[in-house]
């Protein structure tokens, strides 16, 4: 049978997509459905259809699965944030496992895993300590906040996350009634006017501290003295700046961070260490969960106090500052100044002096004191952007030849193409473990151990090259040297040419990365531009999608 859009289908739900989505078949056609469970029986809409597969929108659960559950939150299904509100918690962490451990096989092409349980939560609601609300105005010309609806930048309304601290509210209540008292315009992001365009806000989850940046499409708010006086009421209230970002992109935050009242940053701790975290310093946004991954971290390093520690990636120092209380020295690299400069000062608050910090891209960094300095580590402990590591930076790693490697991963996709590349250069896959650090959310955190393939035994042979019995031809040799050529490397400029050339219209690079990273495949080669586009972040039409995978088809990619 064959089926289109519009038509209404009844599917039972045996399996779930990367993203979360429930996926049932009807005669044998494929439908991936948001906000199914698996379990379900469910009714769906065809909304995208494909010869064998297609997208459908749940229209009305018609036998519930034993795993769903009333979401806490009445936004669920349209905020883009929380996607598996729906389904139980332990049923969640059977999801994220199964995630990690899929892409370790797919893409890693690991088998026998050694994966430990994964670290849940315990509190599931109010974790967040940080959110970032775009501010705009909806159809009614009100002005509102809240959190873009999936794939889209329309404001779902809604100051009062599930997942966010009670404070938020009062924070948004604030900005939000003195921008309609003296008139004060949000962003549009269409037009590049308007001045406010997010509110950032960070709590102390020990400390109890607050920090409100507003992020402005300009220097200045009006009335702002009037501002700083009604936010000061809210208790812990401790940091009050302005972010200066006038670029016409969808990068929420500039460089520019202005003091508007009390001091650029809060504390928070993570078990014995504290840290200064400012508007721009990359914090995990659970504590709890973040003191188990560390503590996690740290285990898997199994330091005596006579090692020598690379941390790469290491923003205002969360782990290099945890490694330092069990290692002989620790240094750090992140490419963001601000970072370093926290890292540093969080140094010297906790009292750790055997730490030292490094501006500049891990990938450039590492290299230089390495071979230049010939500056050396015992372990490496990774933790880098959900784009993972730099193929130079992997090669840097195995060239020094650490005895340990810690990877800290957020996208466990990334995380297994990484491993593969490091486990075909003479490490082990020794300890996986996920941490859920991101309750009612798809996302999910993992700590890895490699350490060095160590051989069981050894032989001896002797070989001989040449003609005659016994020996090996060297034509031979030649002939299977060809055979195992590496395949030429697929460009981004050859995926491009190759569309022009057969539909006629031409891809953005950032279209191609998309969908190759939505396929679980090696980034490396991706340019800068990717992540940089100069207009509103758009997503490629289907019409693209499917160009791009037959180009991906044709060059043997996929």
């Amino acid at each position: 049978m064959e089926f289109r859009k519009n038509d209404l289908v009844t599917l039972e739900i045996e399996d779930c997509g990367i993203d979360g989505e429930g996926i049932g078949k009807a005669d044998g056609f494929t439908v991936f459905v948001k906000d199914a469970v698996i379990g379900d029986t469910v009714t769906a809409k065809i909304i995208k259809a494909k010869k064998n597969y297609g997208y459908g929108r749940l229209m009305e659960v018609l036998k519930p699965s034993p795993h769903r559950v009333e979401p806490k939150c009445e936004f669920a299904r349209q905020c883009g944030g929380c996607q598996l509100q729906a389904l139980s918690y332990d049923q969640q962490l059977v999801f994220k496992t199964n995630k990690v451990k899929g892409h370790l096989e797919r893409i890693g092409g690991f088998t026998d895993i050694p994966m430990e349980p994964i670290i849940g939560m315990d509190e599931l609601f109010h974790y967040r300590n940080k959110a970032q609300f775009p501010v705009g105005r909806n159809k009614e010309g009100k002005i509102v906040t809240g959190f873009y609806a999936g794939r889209t930048h329309n404001i779902i309304e809604n100051r009062d996350c599930a997942l966010g601290v009670a404070e938020n509210k009062e924070v948004l209540d604030r900005v939000i009634a003195h921008m309609e008292k003296y008139g004060i315009e949000p962003y549009n992001e269409a037009t590049g006017k308007g001045l406010v365009r997010h509110v950032l806000i960070r709590y102390g989850y020990f400390t109890k501290e607050v920090m409100v940046c507003l992020i402005l499409n300009g220097n200045k708010i009006p009335k702002e003295e009037l501002l700083v006086k009604s936010l000061c009421e809210i208790p812990g209230m401790t940091s009050i700046t302005i972010n200066v970002n006038k670029k016409h992109s969808n990068v929420i935050l500039g460089e520019e961070i202005r003091l508007l009242w009390g001091q650029e940053y809060i504390t928070d701790r993570i078990g014995d260490i504290s840290y200064q975290i400012s508007p721009l310093s990359f914090y995990q946004v659970n504590p709890m969960q973040t003191q188990k991954l560390y503590a996690k971290a740290l285990e898997y390093a199994d330091l005596h106090g006579e090692e020598t520690v690379w941390d790469l990636y290491c923003g205002i120092g969360t782990i290099s500052l945890f490694l330092a209380q069990k290692a002989k020295f620790v240094r750090g690299v992140e490419i963001v100044p601000a970072a370093i400069e926290n890292a540093k000062e969080n140094a010297k608050l906790n009292g750790l002096e055997n730490t030292e910090f490094f501006v500049g891209k891990a990938e450039e960094v590492l290299p230089r004191e390495y071979k230049k300095n010939g500056v050396y580590a015992d372990v490496i402990v990774v933790d880098p952007p959900r784009k993972g590591c730099d193929e130079t930076l992997l090669e840097t790693m195995v060239e020094m030849n650490p005895e340990r490697i810690v990877y800290v991963s957020c996208d466990s996709a990334t995380l297994a193409r990484d491993l593969k590349y490091l486990c075909e250069r003479g490490y082990e896959l020794r300890k996986v473990c996920p941490v859920d650090q991101f309750g009612m959310t798809v996302h999910v955190e993992t700590v890895v151990l490699l350490s060095h393939k160590k051989a069981d035994s050894y032989i001896h042979i002797d070989v001989e090259f040449g003609e005659g019995e016994g020996k090996i031809p060297v034509d031979s040799i030649a002939k299977r040297a060809e055979a195992y050529k590496p395949k030429e490397k697929v460009t981004y400029k050859m995926i491009k040419e190759y569309i022009e050339a057969k539909y006629g219209f031409k891809v953005h690079t950032a279209y191609i990365a998309e969908v190759k990273r939505n396929l679980g495949l090696p980034m490396y080669d991706a340019p800068n531009a990717v992540e940089e586009l100069k207009q509103p972040r758009k997503h490629p039409t289907p019409e693209k999608v499917e160009a791009i995978k037959d180009a991906l088809r044709y060059f043997a990619v996929i």
